[in-house]
């Protein structure tokens, strides 16, 4: 019994000695995951927008993964697990492409889906490593080399035929996309963005308002509120909409409320407080409190995903 139990042990350990886990699956945060840190600030920000524009025109998702180091997984391996996990490409075209840069190893891989191996074959993608990739990734030139990868897979996938001298000529033109109003059109689906801003919107626009009507406690409202216009819109209008709507509320809001300083029914809620300590506006029962006032109602009347797609490992993988 004591030499079985010994063999067990031996060969658990054997095998606990020759597994490896390899490298965790990243979150997939975006079409640009440098996890790594080796690209600029305006290279990522150059590539996610040449990505998202491309997928929105063809439906091809493009995703980069830099991660530094495998942890003794092979690349074929890490970036097929990945590559599936995130289910990159449309699920009935498995069109997606997924590029992955190991810098502490010297690995990088071209992972495509089943809907574009013909596209975009083995010795193509090689192409692109060893021509393209590698030789600015051997003079350190990181922000280079990949931008040179992605257009180049973008080209093949387009038609074009590849530049084969390794010179950063690969042509691309980048169109502008804009979102509402032409403001900066953030990354989530256009059905998701309108009941995100339907929510966000309704929820400040009423404390808004209920700001606005209110005597006294209104001018608490608003300050407590400028945090909340700076910030939520940026999610549903993007950047330069999100500073419009917090510009507007600056101005409009006690623009609004001089206006009705001297409306007869503003004056009336506002006497009403000083004598009754209640006074009913819109259906919310104002009761004072302090020097402000309280409201309450009155009583007498929801990113960047994948979509669905498959790789079954075509690609190619190099170094440099």
């Amino acid at each position: 019994m004591k030499n079985i139990c010994f063999y067990l042990l031996m060969l658990a350990l054997i095998a606990a000695s020759q597994a490896s886990p390899g490298a965790e699956i990243p979150y997939l945060t975006g079409r640009v995951n440098d996890n790594a840190q080796i690209l600029s600030n305006d290279t990522r920000q150059l590539l996610s927008e040449i990505l998202k524009e491309y997928e929105m025109r063809t439906t091809n998702q493009v995703v980069l993964l830099t991660i530094p180091s495998l942890e003794g997984e092979s690349i074929e391996d890490f970036s097929y697990k990945v590559f599936n996990d995130w289910k990159l490409g449309q699920k009935d075209k498995d069109n997606g492409i997924l590029i992955v840069v190991v810098p502490n190893e010297r690995r990088m891989r071209i992972e495509v889906g089943y809907g574009l191996e013909g596209t975009l074959p083995d010795i193509l993608a090689g192409r692109i490593i060893q021509n393209i990739m590698a030789p600015r990734f051997r003079e350190g030139d990181f922000d280079g080399g990949i931008t040179g990868g992605v257009k180049a897979v973008i080209a093949v996938i387009d038609g074009e035929q590849l530049n084969e001298t390794g010179q950063n000529d690969v042509k691309f033109e980048l169109v502008e996309v804009s979102g509402i109003s032409g403001f900066e059109d953030p990354d989530m689906p256009l059905g998701f963005r309108i009941l995100l801003g339907a929510f966000i919107f309704g929820i400040i626009g009423l404390f808004t308002v209920l700001g606005i009507v209110t005597p006294g406690f209104g001018w608490f409202l608003y300050l407590f509120l400028i945090p909340f216009w700076a910030m939520f819109p940026i999610i549903v209008v993007g950047t330069k909409g999100a500073l419009m709507c917090f510009i507007s509320y600056l101005v409009l809001y006690p623009a609004a409320k001089i206006y009705l300083k001297s409306t007869d029914w503003y004056k009336k809620a506002k006497d009403d407080l000083k004598t009754k300590g209640t006074a009913s506006i819109g259906g919310f029962r104002l009761s004072s409190g302090g020097s402000g006032g309280s409201w309450s109602s009155g009583s007498s009347g929801g990113g960047f995903s994948g979509g669905g797609g498959s790789s079954g490992g075509g690609g190619a993988s190099g170094g440099w």
